[in-house]
C-alpha cells in the first residue's frame, strides 16, 4: 500500500456521511506533496439492513466504502480492480483534475468503464483544494452502494480559517436504493427502503435493529467539525440536530464566511462542513439528528426520516432520559431552501480570494427539466400518457456514445461520436415557468460545447415547468464555479444581471437550480479536456439531463492535456 493511510473508521451507510476522525491520530499525513496509494477491489457482498439481506456491489467489502484521506498537494494513485459482473468507473467528485481528465471517471465521457476482471489506475494530484469531497461510481446506478468520503486536509502547518476543532467527524447521508426497470418502462424509479447515517438507518424505521443507529458521542464544552456529505441518489436532504445550532464554514471543499443555522440543506453530491459547539455542561438528555428529503417533483420519492443520536459522555444515570427531536420544514419548503442557500458567501480574502470573472467572453442560457419521448413499438411504457420519461438541457437529451468522448476528441476521431453544435440558448423559447407547451418531446443527441482555453463563461440554468417545476442539483466536472445569483420565475437578462454578486459569491461544484427558478454561474475554462455537466439526481441523469464541454488546449506546455495512460480501459 506504500504511503496509503490506514483505514481509521468503520463503514457507514447514509445519505449523510459522519466519519469520526481525530486529526491528532493521523501522523502519517505530516508530510506534504507525497504519493498516497489505495487499492479498490470491487466485489459483491451480502449486507443486512431492516430485516433484508441483499447482495451489493462494494469497495473492499464495505458499504459505504473506505475513506480516502490526503493533503492538499498530494498525489493519489488508486488502483481499481473489478471483480463483479457489472462494468464500473469511479469519479472523484469535486476534484479539479487539472490536466488529468483521464482520471475523472464518468463512463463514456472521460473513459470507457472498467470491465469484469479488468483494472484501471486513477492517478491525479490535488492542486489548490482542501476540504470535504466524495468519491462514487459513475456507471449506471452503482453509486447507490459504491461511494465514500474523500477528505483533503490543508498542507502541513496551515491552519483552518476557523477555530481548531476538538475532533472531526464525517457523516454521510445516503439511501438504501432499490433500482427497478425504470429505464425500460419509462416510469419513475421505485423509492429507496431507507436513508442512512453512515450506513445506519436509525430507530424510526420498522425492523431497525438496536445497533442500526448511528450515535455521535461528544464531550461538553467542545467544538466538533462535522463533515456532512449527501451521497443520496435522487434526494436533496434537510438536516438538523435538536436543540443545537451549527456554524457553516465550508461548502463543496471551499471555505465560506461563517454563519449560524439550525437547518441545513444538501443536494446530492454536495458537502458542507459545520462547527458544532456542544453545551457547556452534560444536559442529561440525548438529541436526535434527523434528515429527510426536500422534494417539489411529482414523482414518487422516499418520504421517510433517518435518525442518528447525539449523546453526551457521562450522561444522566436516568436511563429514561429525554430524547429531543428537531423540527424539520415541510417536504416542499422551497422558501426555506432559498433562505438557506442565499446565505453562502466566499471568504474572498487575501489568502482565499474570490477570483470570479468580472467580464465574460461567452454567455449561455440552458433550460433544464423533464420531458418525455415516444414509447417504442411493441412496448408498454409507464411514463406520462403512455410515453417514457426523459430529461434534457435545452431540450437535448444526451445519448451516451459507445466510446469515450475524451478519447474521441484527443485522437481527433469525433466523426460519428459527437457533434459540436450544442445550442447556447433554447431553440424554441417559451414561458419556461408558466404553462408548458403542447409539445414536450425531447430531442436526442450527443452534442458538446467547445470553449477555447481560458474562456470566461457565464451559464444561466433555468428550471422548466414541463411535467412540474422541480429543483435540479447541477454538477460540473473538472471545475469549481461561482454562484453569482439565483431567483424565481424566468431569468430576466436586463434586470437580473444587475443583482449579480461579483464580490464574494460562493464557489461550488454542485448547485441547486431552484424549483420554478434559475441560477447563474461563472467559471474560467482553464482546464483542457472533456467535462460533463449533469443533474445529480441519478434518475434524471439516466433520462438524459446532461451535456458536455470540450475545453481546448492552451498555447503553453502546462496548458495542454497529456496523452492517456497505457491502461485506459477499452470499450
Amino acid at each position: 500500500m506504500g504511503a496509503s493511510l490506514p483505514d481509521l473508521s468503520p463503514a457507514i451507510l447514509v445519505t449523510f456521511l459522519f466519519a469520526l476522525s481525530c486529526v491528532s491520530v493521523l501522523p502519517e499525513i505530516a508530510n506534504a506533496g507525497i504519493t498516497r496509494h489505495y487499492k479498490f477491489n470491487i466485489t459483491l457482498k451480502n449486507v443486512t439492513r431492516l430485516c433484508h439481506t441483499k447482495s451489493m456491489v462494494t469497495v473492499n467489502g464495505r458499504f459505504p466504502g473506505p475513506r480516502v484521506i490526503a493533503r492538499e498537494g498530494d498525489r493519489l494513485v488508486v488502483k481499481v480492480v473489478n471483480h463483479v459482473p457489472n462494468n464500473i468507473s469511479i469519479h472523484w467528485h469535486g476534484i479539479r483534475q487539472l490536466r488529468s481528465g483521464w482520471a475523472d471517471g464518468p463512463s463514456y465521457i472521460t473513459q470507457c468503464p472498467i470491465q469484469t476482471n479488468q483494472s484501471y489506475v486513477y492517478n491525479f494530484t490535488i492542486t489548490g483544494q482542501r476540504g470535504t469531497l466524495l468519491w462514487h461510481a459513475h456507471f449506471s446506478w452503482l453509486r447507490a452502494t459504491v461511494y465514500g468520503p474523500l477528505i483533503i486536509l490543508p498542507k502541513p502547518h496551515v491552519p483552518y480559517p476557523f477555530p481548531k476543532p476538538h475532533k472531526e467527524v464525517t457523516i454521510m447521508l445516503d439511501p438504501e436504493a432499490i433500482i427497478n426497470q425504470a429505464l425500460q418502462t419509462g416510469a419513475g424509479p421505485n423509492v429507496s427502503e431507507a436513508y442512512t447515517f453512515n450506513g445506519l438507518p436509525g430507530p424510526l424505521y420498522n425492523c431497525s435493529a438496536k445497533d442500526d443507529t448511528y450515535r455521535l458521542k461528544v464531550k461538553p464544552g467542545k467544538t466538533y467539525l462535522l463533515r456532512l456529505i449527501n451521497a443520496a441518489l435522487n434526494d436533496e436532504l434537510f438536516f438538523s440536530i435538536a436543540n443545537h445550532t451549527v456554524t457553516v464554514v465550508e461548502a463543496d471543499a471551499s471555505y465560506v464566511k461563517p454563519f449560524e443555522t439550525d437547518l441545513l440543506l444538501l443536494g446530492p453530491g454536495q458537502t458542507t462542513n459545520v462547527l458544532l459547539k456542544t453545551k457547556p455542561l452534560p444536559p442529561g438528555a440525548s438529541f436526535y439528528m434527523l434528515a429527510r428529503p426536500y422534494n417539489t417533483g411529482q414523482g414518487t420519492f422516499d418520504n421517510t426520516t433517518v435518525a442518528g443520536v447525539l449523546e453526551y459522555e457521562h450522561p444522566s444515570s436516568n436511563k429514561n432520559a429525554t430524547v429531543f427531536k428537531p423540527v424539520l420544514p415541510p417536504i416542499n419548503a422551497t422558501s426555506a431552501v432559498s433562505n438557506f442557500t442565499r446565505r453562502f458567501r466566499s471568504l474572498a480574502n487575501s489568502q482565499f480570494p474570490a477570483d470570479v470573472p468580472q467580464t465574460v467572453d461567452k454567455k449561455f442560457y440552458f433550460t433544464v427539466g423533464l420531458g418525455n419521448s415516444p414509447c417504442p413499438k411493441n412496448q408498454t411504457c409507464q411514463g406520462p400518457n403512455g410515453t417514457k420519461f426523459a430529461a434534457s438541457v435545452n431540450n437535448i437529451s444526451m445519448a451516451l456514445p459507445s466510446t469515450a468522448l475524451l478519447q474521441s476528441y484527443f485522437f481527433k476521431k469525433s466523426n460519428g461520436v459527437f457533434t459540436t453544435d450544442f445550442p447556447s440558448f433554447p431553440l424554441h423559447p417559451f414561458n419556461y415557468t408558466g404553462t408548458p407547451p403542447n409539445q414536450t418531446f425531447v430531442a436526442n443527441g450527443t452534442k458538446v460545447v467547445v470553449l477555447p482555453f481560458n474562456t470566461s463563461a457565464e451559464v444561466v440554468l433555468q428550471d422548466t415547468s414541463i411535467l412540474g417545476a422541480e429543483s435540479h442539483p447541477l454538477h460540473l466536472h473538472g471545475y469549481n464555479f461561482y454562484v453569482v445569483a439565483e431567483g424565481f420565475g424566468n431569468f430576466d437578462p436586463k434586470n437580473d444581471t444587475k443583482k449579480f454578486n461579483l464580490v464574494d459569491p460562493v464557489e461550488r461544484n454542485t448547485v441547486g437550480v431552484p424549483s420554478g427558478g434559475w441560477v447563474a454561474i461563472r467559471f474560467r475554462a482553464d482546464n483542457p479536456g472533456v467535462w460533463l455537466m449533469h443533474c445529480h439526481f441519478d434518475v434524471h441523469l439516466s433520462w438524459g439531463l446532461r451535456m458536455a464541454w470540450i475545453v481546448l488546449d492552451g498555447p503553453l506546455p502546462n496548458q495542454k492535456l497529456p496523452p492517456p495512460p497505457a491502461d485506459l480501459p477499452k470499450c
